[in-house]
Order: structure tokens, then C-alpha cells, then sequence
């Protein structure tokens, strides 16, 4: 049996000493970030990424080992397993290929083929296979079958027909064979059922096909929930007749009886009723999986470009969430994020108090200094955004921009939202999560189920259990890169750090506030819960500020405190190979060592481009086709990217309008919260509130 390790050298580029360090260092515990950040001479300095990928294909790779050894025992017990099997079984490298192997052997329920053989009908299924007869003395041959349950020759010989077409159905050989043609030059074919919506979500789709191999994730995405919705029919076709002439050569000979004819409808019969729906059905699951992975991979994109947006920092903020009837709530957050105070304000219709609505802002900023706001992107934003525009030109002086809202309801009544503030309604929460998701993305929006953050595309229809696992592993690669201030951070942004999880996360929160901050990364080692291996896993991430050792405010693991601290004795510390040796250190821990010691308490999110506040307001009547204006990034889709303009609705930016060259995906040229100062207005509908826009000529 081939052992994981080489199974794995097959499956990635790592050689098999680094996934023998892998695997060990997994084995004892350790997380990805972990492994990626303080084992680099174990691994060749393999990144987060690059460790997560090859998880996945450890994962993969045994699966497949332990479904072998599941088949080879199952063969044994039933000795149906010979020395060629058990090679054909030990050498499969995928599943489909395994279980192809394994199909024939598997226990039936009540097939058309099984109920033949158990009316002793195999041998003569056996005569028709080699086809030797002619049909006449194939057809005697049959009547020598009538009996019991055999009625008759016509019974006889359809029976031996299935067995046949079972068998052939079942070769791995043909399946392959199958499965590449469809794959390669099949069609997928939809039309409209009579459920179907003509001006519908769906109406491009009425009648449409795609070959196989190039239809777009998204669009097979869109397909899918069509069908699920009913609105839609969905099958893959292939030339048949020519795989039918292809079957016809290669499996009847010259030499054979005019028995034949009835061979080659047993094939027939075993391609249109048996192998074609299999493979269809494989093929479909298999589109599946791959738009699933893409459709989450861009998730996971958008939401690491959304988690990285830069703080804003050393400034007092106001957080808008704007509504009509209910009033626009405000709230107030200090430099650090504390909530101040709250208020609400009636500045749009149907009440329109702008008197009264400047002065209880004008009351808050004299307060507490308020040096910008963050405006949510729902309902009444456009004209809340109008009502801050009238402020600034009033003297007000108050720049603001927009945030997306998305998920903030979902918080504003969640368990965290009720812990951390149980004294305030859900709408002051949410005007406070808006306000936070422009004083810290990160820390905010931590606290909100990916899903509901409105930065990706069809994920309700893909694999739940996979989204959920691969959005969680983003944001743990995401919260460890940039590193937690532990004396400030909530539960929620502890529970990502590694080896921490939601109960140690609780603990480290409580312990902080009955014994107050810790002074030490190894002050951690007396929170409940907390033990030897989740602080070796943790306090590499952890930044403590003003503690007792720089080195605690630092990405320096404890483990190499006392070779930071050697590097004083140093006057030049270009030489890193030849320092590390003296060190016995490996020269990748080195360099990262001397890297955190120039920048301590650096935050990786400080070196992009933060989000511009404004103080006018774009108004879609004032625009025209040739317009230039300025935006920011809200969503990217596998066909285009949102863009918040100042409209009511977002901007759309089709991928063939980002750039002169031909681009593969807008992830290539844009990401999320970025900011877009010239952009073309090229297409405008007044009905819909649409705008179409282009980055090509600007």
C-alpha cells in the first residue's frame, strides 16, 4: 500500500522531508499559523497559504488510503480479491478512479442485471459476450434457459442483455473513456419549464447552452438555483450517434456471429439507461464542486481585503445608520473604539427635521470632537448622505463616508452584541458596529458570520460545511497576520487567534477584567483554560502594549526572546547567516526576529490605502454618459465589481470594462474598500437607479 507521505510528494510540490515535518508538527497540535510563522526551517518556509492547501490535499490524500484499505478488506472477506485487483486498488490515485475500480464489486439492491443472474441466466449472458454464434443459434441456445421464472426465449435473452449492459456500464475503462468526453466536448443544455419567469431573475437563460469545459463558475452557480427553483430544466449532452459508431467498432468484430446485433443493443441499452446518467450525474457534482471552491475562494478574497482595510486611527467617529420612519440612529465611539453616546435624528422624510437634526449633531461634535462619520449603505443612506453634505456647507465642517452595513442587524441582535452592550436597544448596537467598521474592520466585523457581510456571490448555494470551514480558516490567517492587542481585543477577535478558540478567548476577557491588564505575554499562562500548548500556539500572535518587555508588543514568539535579546551585542546585523549560526538559530526565525524589532507594535494594515472621507454628494440626475467620478469597491463577482458612488444603488463595473487588457477576473486589477478616484460614467438608467461604469479610458 502506498504511504501518505509519498501520496502526498504526488499531490504537492513539497519534498517528502518537509511533509514528514509537517505531519509531525500537526500531529503534535500545532495550527497553520503557527507552523507558518515560528516553523519555517521545518518547512521550507511555507506560507499560510501554501499550508492550507496542502491540509486540504493531506485531508484528500487519506480519505482515498482509508477508503482503499475499507475496499481491499471488504474484497478479502468476500475472496473476491485477487493480485490483480488488489494492484488495480493500491495504485488508483483519486477517488473516481478508486471507486471505478470497486463499482463491479459492489453489493446490489434489485437491479435488472442481478434478477437475471439469480434466474440463471449468466452463462448464457457469457455466450452472447463472446458472440461466436449466429443469432439463430443464439436464439436455440436461449430456449435452453426457459424455466421457473424464465417464461420464455424473448425472456431469456433480454435477460442476458442486462447482464450485459450492467457489466459494460460498470468497466472502468468505459467510465473514463465517458467521462472525458463529456467533460471535454459535452453541452449543457437548459431551457425555461413552464414555472419559468419571462423578465425573470432567470430570463437569459430561457434557452441557452454552454459547453462543459468553459462555462464560468458563476454561471453554472445561476444555472443550479434556476433549476432548484424550478424555473429551469438542466441536462448535458454529447454527440451520442458518434459515441454510439465509436462503441460499434470497438466492441464487434468481424469474426463474430450475427449474434452481434443483439450485443451491441445490450451496449446500447447499458449506455443510455445505466453509464450516461452516471456519468451526467458525476459531471454535475463534479461542476459543482468546482464553482463551490470558486465562488468561496473569491468569498474569501473579498473578505480578506475587507478584514485588511486600515484602521482609523486617534480619531472620535459617529456611526449612522439611516432609516426613514425610525429615525437615523447615531453613535459615538472614542479613539479606541469605547462607546460614548447615541442619539436619533429625523433628517429625512417623511419628517425632514433638519434644524433639529444638525443641532443634536452639532451638539455631539462640540462634545466629544467628533472628527468624522461612517454613514451605512442601506435604506435613507443617499439621503443621510445629503443631509451631511448640507451640514458641511452649513460650517459644519464634518467629513464622513460610507460603510457597508451588511450584517449589522445580524450583530445588533446576537448574544455578543447583548454581552457587550445589554443596556442599549439593537439599534444603537448597529449604529455602533457601523461606526466600527470605519475605526477597526477587523475587530468589528469579526463579530458577524462571514456570510452575512454581503461580499460574496451565490453563497447560499454552495457547500455550507466547506464555506463555513474556509471562512474561518481566512479569518484566523487574517486576525494572526496582523496580531491582537490582547488587553483591548473582544472574545470574539481572541477566539481566531491560534490555539485559543471561544472558551480560552472568554477566559483571557474575564481574567482582564477581575485582575485588570496583563503586563507580560507570560502574565496569559494564569488565565483558566490556558495551558502550555495554546500559549506556545498563542503568544506569537498576542501584543501587549506598554509591557514589561518591548519584545511582548512585537511578533517575537517567547521562544526567541533570549536571541532578540542577543542581537544588542550586535552593531550589524547584515550578515544573517553567519549571526544565526552563532545563535543556533535557523536564519528564517533570524531575519524575522531583526524584522519585528525595527517596527514594534507595527500593524500590516497600515502600509494600504485607507478610505477617503467626502464632503459632497453625487446625484444621479446631475450625471451623463462621459461623467468622471470617484468610488469605492463594496462587492467583487466572479462578471464585475459594486462600486458606491454616492447612489442609492451601487455602480456596476462589468470585467470587460476594467481594464485595455484582457483580465481573467476583476481580482486581478480591483479588491474590496478600494478606493477609485476617477471612473467613467458610461450607461445610466433613470427607471432602475442603474449605473454602468468603466475603468478603461480613465
Amino acid at each position: 500500500m502506498q504511504n501518505l507521505t509519498a501520496l502526498l510528494a504526488k499531490k504537492t510540490t513539497l519534498n517528502q522531508n518537509q511533509i514528514k515535518n509537517i505531519l509531525t508538527l500537526l500531529d503534535k497540535g500545532d495550527t497553520i499559523p503557527f507552523i507558518a510563522r515560528y516553523r519555517k526551517e521545518l518547512t521550507g518556509g511555507a506560507d499560510d497559504e501554501q499550508l492550507r492547501l496542502f491540509h486540504d490535499v493531506y485531508l484528500s490524500a487519506k480519505r482515498l488510503l482509508e477508503r482503499k484499505e475499507e475496499i481491499l478488506h471488504i474484497l478479502k472477506e468476500r475472496e473476491q480479491l485477487d493480485a490483480k485487483l488488489q494492484s488495480q486498488v493500491e495504485e488508483a490515485e483519486t477517488m473516481t478512479a478508486l471507486e471505478d475500480i470497486y463499482r463491479p464489486y459492489k453489493e446490489k439492491k434489485n437491479t435488472r442485471a442481478l434478477t437475471a443472474i439469480k434466474q440463471g441466466l449468466e452463462p448464457l449472458a457469457n455466450i452472447l459476450h463472446s458472440a461466436k454464434l449466429s443469432k439463430e443459434e443464439f436464439t436455440r441456445k436461449a430456449g435452453q434457459f426457459v424455466r421457473a421464472e424464465v417464461k420464455d426465449v424473448a425472456h431469456a435473452i433480454k435477460g442476458a442483455q442486462d447482464i450485459i449492459a450492467e457489466r459494460y456500464a460498470e468497466q472502468p475503462k468505459e467510465r473514463e473513456v465517458l467521462r472525458d468526453m463529456v467533460q471535454r466536448h459535452g453541452t449543457i443544455e437548459v431551457k425555461g419549464t413552464k414555472y419559468f419567469t419571462q423578465n425573470g431573475s432567470f430570463k437569459n437563460y430561457k434557452s441557452h447552452s454552454e459547453k462543459v469545459a468553459y462555462i464560468p463558475s458563476h454561471r453554472y452557480l445561476a444555472i443550479k438555483r434556476g433549476e432548484k427553483e424550478k424555473e429551469l430544466s438542466v441536462k448535458l449532452s454529447i454527440d451520442t450517434d458518434r459515441y454510439l459508431e465509436t462503441l460499434k467498432r470497438y466492441k464487434l468484430r468481424d469474426y463474430m456471429g450475427s449474434s452481434k446485433s443483439l450485443l451491441l443493443e445490450a451496449y446500447k441499452d447499458g449506455f443510455k439507461r445505466l453509464l450516461y446518467p452516471s456519468i451526467e450525474r458525476e459531471v454535475f457534482a463534479l461542476l459543482k464542486e468546482k464553482a463551490d471552491a470558486t465562488a468561496i475562494g473569491v468569498f474569501g478574497k473579498n473578505m480578506t481585503q475587507l478584514f485588511m482595510t486600515p484602521p482609523v486611527t486617534g480619531k472620535v467617529l459617529l456611526g449612522a445608520d439611516p432609516a426613514y420612519r425610525t429615525g437615523c440612529k447615531l453613535a459615538v465611539i472614542d479613539e479606541n473604539g469605547m462607546y460614548l453616546d447615541h442619539a436619533v435624528i429625523y433628517p429625512v422624510p417623511p419628517r425632514d427635521e433638519y434644524e433639529k437634526s444638525r443641532d443634536v449633531v452639532a451638539k455631539l461634535v462640540k462634545k466629544y470632537n467628533i472628527q468624522g462619520v461612517a454613514i451605512g449603505n442601506g435604506t435613507a443612506s443617499n439621503e443621510t448622505q445629503a443631509f451631511f453634505s448640507k451640514l458641511n456647507d452649513d460650517g459644519l465642517h464634518l467629513p464622513y463616508t460610507v460603510v457597508s452595513e451588511a450584517g449589522a442587524s445580524v450583530y445588533s441582535a446576537s448574544s455578543i452584541a447583548a454581552c457587550e452592550y445589554p443596556d442599549l436597544d439593537v439599534t444603537i448596537r448597529g449604529a455602533i458596529s457601523i461606526a466600527g467598521r470605519l475605526r477597526d474592520p477587523m475587530a468589528t466585523l469579526v463579530k458577524i458570520d462571514p456570510k452575512s457581510l454581503g461580499i460574496g456571490q451565490y453563497q447560499h448555494d454552495v457547500d455550507q460545511k466547506l464555506l463555513e470551514r474556509k471562512l474561518h480558516e481566512g479569518v484566523e490567517s487574517l486576525v494572526n497576520a496582523v496580531g491582537v492587542d490582547v488587553n483591548s481585543a473582544s472574545a470574539s477577535l481572541l477566539s481566531y487567534v491560534a490555539g485559543v478558540g471561544t472558551k480560552v478567548a472568554e477566559n483571557i476577557v474575564k481574567h482582564r477584567e477581575s485582575a485588570g491588564v496583563f503586563d507580560s505575554k507570560k502574565a496569559l499562562l494564569k488565565v483558566k483554560g490556558l495551558g502550555a500548548k495554546a500559549y506556545e500556539q498563542a503568544a506569537g500572535f498576542m501584543r501587549i502594549r506598554n509591557g514589561k518587555s518591548v519584545f511582548d508588543n512585537t511578533g517575537i514568539h517567547p521562544e526567541s526572546y533570549v536571541v532578540a535579546k542577543a542581537l544588542e551585542k550586535y552593531s550589524d546585523l547584515s550578515d544573517t547567516k553567519r549571526i544565526a549560526e552563532e545563535l543556533k538559530v535557523g536564519e528564517p526565525t533570524l531575519r524575522d526576529i531583526i524584522k519585528e524589532l525595527a517596527k514594534p507594535g507595527f500593524d500590516p494594515r497600515e502600509e494600504l490605502p485607507s478610505i477617503p472621507f467626502k464632503q459632497g454628494l453625487t446625484e444621479i440626475e446631475n450625471l451623463k454618459e462621459g461623467s468622471i467620478v470617484s468610488g469605492v469597491v463594496r462587492n467583487i463577482a466572479d462578471f464585475g465589481a459594486f462600486v458606491d458612488i454616492g447612489l442609492k444603488n451601487d455602480g456596476m463595473i462589468h470585467i470587460s470594462q476594467m481594464s485595455q487588457k484582457r483580465i481573467a477576473h476583476p481580482l486581478e486589477v480591483l479588491s474590496v474598500n478600494q478606493y477609485l478616484p476617477r471612473i467613467e460614467v458610461i450607461s445610466i438608467d433613470l427607471e432602475k437607479n442603474k449605473v454602468g461604469l468603466s475603468l478603461k479610458e480613465v
